[in-house]
């Protein structure tokens, strides 16, 4: 039985539990979060995505409003970080250094020296390190991958990616709206495409973006070109909306030699493949969501099972890296070289 804790209990840290809950193999043991009063609030709680609206039993777990001491007195051999982005780097490198394997919840870290730290760290513990870009493990996002890879319907010509979200104003002491703490809704956000667009293209040789300042005084809604040495066209957008009504949507459209394919969480059916012969396929797409797979790929890799390798620690850090030159490019207004 792999015994966890969980550090932070908003949205995320719910998730976390809810999916570690559902498994058989898997005991969470104990729960920090340094608001106190957070330790008394076992409601669900609703995000930009459903999944954590449960309540939680926390009857027979260690509380804990104190990382240190959860470290030193609970019986763990891994913690999920889920706490405000700028306390990930400093409460990774303490977890991984008291012999925790760590999943970490995305962005990995405020900045890139940050997140080679945390890679670092992790190679000299010998622990296991994943950060939580669940977009990797997300249904339909791998059978996009998967088609790509196999060029069934020939190679990329151009893929754009979205992802909006209302703004969130659910979290701890606002802190999605403070850039400082968060990286606005560029790192905070439109990562997930920018980690989805390396993943499955690789590191761009640049990166040319447009980005406003929005609530959190940061950058909150971005426009990116990631330009390859091929002729491939590859774009994302994302960003915060100021309207509660809005909900949330993520979608992507990739144009292949021979079809298109076309994906919105916000439609049914979600996955469309279009070619350009014959008709429309909706190919069939694995239950569950992104949260779910990669949890349970951090807990088969920490329990020894052989796995293909989906996510490392550098890849991550690379799409804060990457971030970094989408930043610079608003702020210089010209492509900026990432090789």
């Amino acid at each position: 039985m792999l015994k966890v804790g969980i550090v932070g209990l908003g949205f995320m840290g719910k998730m976390h539990y809810c999916c570690y809950n559902a498994m058989d193999n898997v005991q969470i043991t104990a729960v920090c979060d340094a608001d106190a009063e957070q330790l008394k609030n076992t409601s669900g709680v609703s995000g930009n995505i459903s999944g954590a609206e449960k309540e939680l039993d926390f009857s027979d777990k260690q509380l804990f409003s104190d990382l240190t001491r959860m470290l030193a007195e609970a019986d763990m051999d891994a913690v999920s970080i889920a706490s405000p982005t700028f306390l990930h780097a400093s409460q990774t490198i303490e977890a991984l250094n008291s012999g925790k394997n760590v999943l970490c919840e995305k962005p990995m870290a405020l900045n890139s020296s940050d997140c080679f730290q945390m890679v670092e760290t992790a190679e000299r513990s010998g622990k296991c390190l994943q950060i939580g870009h669940c977009i990797r493990f997300w249904p339909e996002y791998v059978q996009a991958k998967q088609i790509i890879d196999s060029e069934q319907y020939g190679k990329v010509l151009a893929a754009s990616f979205q992802r909006l979200s209302l703004t969130p104003t659910w979290s701890w002491d606002n802190c999605f709206l403070d850039g400082n703490r968060s990286g606005g809704a560029m790192l905070d956000l439109h990562i997930h495409d920018t980690d989805f667009v390396q993943h499955v293209f690789g590191i761009p040789d640049e990166v040319f973006s447009r980005g406003v300042i929005g609530p959190s005084g940061d950058y909150d809604h971005t426009v990116t070109q990631y330009l390859y040495n091929d002729q491939k066209v590859v774009t994302a957008e994302g960003g915060w909306i100021m309207a509660p009504e809005f909900g949330f949507e993520m979608s992507f459209k990739i144009m292949l030699e021979d079809a298109t394919l076309l994906y919105s969480s916000a439609q049914q059916p979600t996955l469309k493949i279009c070619p350009k012969e014959g008709e429309m396929i909706i190919p069939e797409v694995e239950d569950g969501d992104g949260y779910s797979f990669e949890i349970q790929h951090f807990v088969d890799l920490i329990s020894g099972k052989s796995l293909q390798s989906v996510i490392t620690p550098e890849q991550s850090a690379e799409s804060v890296k990457i971030i970094e030159a989408e930043k610079e490019s608003v702020r210089q207004r010209t492509k900026i070289q990432l090789k």
